[in-house]
């Protein structure tokens, strides 16, 4: 046995064994489910939660809407699922203390003690920077199509992007680069928020570890990446409101998914 198969067999195979569960598509589902059964038990701190992530989300709204800024409206949302995680980190400690047999309360949700300290929020300055980054990048990807034309407004937008080539031409970049932000804030996120509550690890470990979870397991997490997306398009839909449930129910599942990995 030659010293590369060596080092393939005692530890580059045995790292991608440990992060890979050959989970079917369809357990996505089913962590959907648990998160609806943690939502609908004691759902008052859930709901509350849920309502004050609407309250926040509306107040951005009409503040960017308020101040004129309504041309990085889109981008603030999509830049929303990028956050999202670390937003919900109040819900994972719920379902991590039913899990537990432990008191649940609204106060326990918004104090969270997580078990890496400081950790977790050096995480969640990383995901505020990348927004932040996806907003300036969409702002240049406008400037780099239509130049010094000015926003037309919430109301003529639709118009400029689907009667013009132009405009066409910007969605199919503004999605392209759009998508390679939102895989990567997920790959990093979606397991490393939870991890960094319930394990005492550095941030780059449950990133780290978050990638190869996620990368590993690539068709339950397609999966759950689409469902994620297609309940928050129908919060979109509903002006936000649906957030009140969306939001609490995909916290709850997440702590599900992780611990489905871990």
């Amino acid at each position: 046995m030659t010293a590369s198969s060596t080092t393939n067999e005692t530890g580059d195979r045995p790292y991608i064994e440990r992060n890979r569960r050959n989970l079917p598509a369809g357990a996505a589902f089913a962590w959907l489910k648990a998160g609806w059964r943690d939502f609908l038990t004691q759902p008052g701190p859930s709901l509350a939660y849920g309502l004050a992530v609407f309250a926040v989300s509306l107040a951005i709204v009409w503040g960017l809407y308020r101040l004129g800024y309504d041309y990085i409206l889109f981008p603030a949302l999509a830049g929303f699922m990028v956050v999202g995680p670390l937003l919900a980190v109040g819900l994972y400690e719920k379902s991590r203390a039913l899990a537990n047999k432990e008191p649940v309360s609204l106060a326990r949700m918004i104090f969270v003690r997580p078990r890496s300290g400081g950790q977790i929020w050096f995480t969640g300055a990383i995901l505020c920077g990348l927004m932040l980054l996806w907003m300036r990048a969409a702002v240049l990807i406008y400037a780099l199509f239509f130049g010094l034309t000015p926003f037309p407004g919430l109301d003529h937008i639709a118009q400029m992007l689907f009667t013009t080539w132009t405009g066409w031409a910007m969605l199919l970049v503004g999605t392209a680069v759009g998508g390679l932000f939102a895989a990567f804030s997920f790959a990093i996120s979606t397991f490393s928020i939870p991890m960094l509550l319930n394990e005492d690890v550095d941030a780059f470990t449950a990133m780290g570890t978050s990638i190869s979870l996620v990368w590993n397991n690539l068709p339950v997490m397609i999966a759950w990446g689409i469902i994620v997306l297609a309940l928050f398009l129908v919060s979109v839909a509903t002006a936000l409101i649906g957030l009140i449930i969306v939001f609490p129910l995909l916290g709850h599942a997440t702590w599900h998914a992780y611990k489905a990995m871990r």
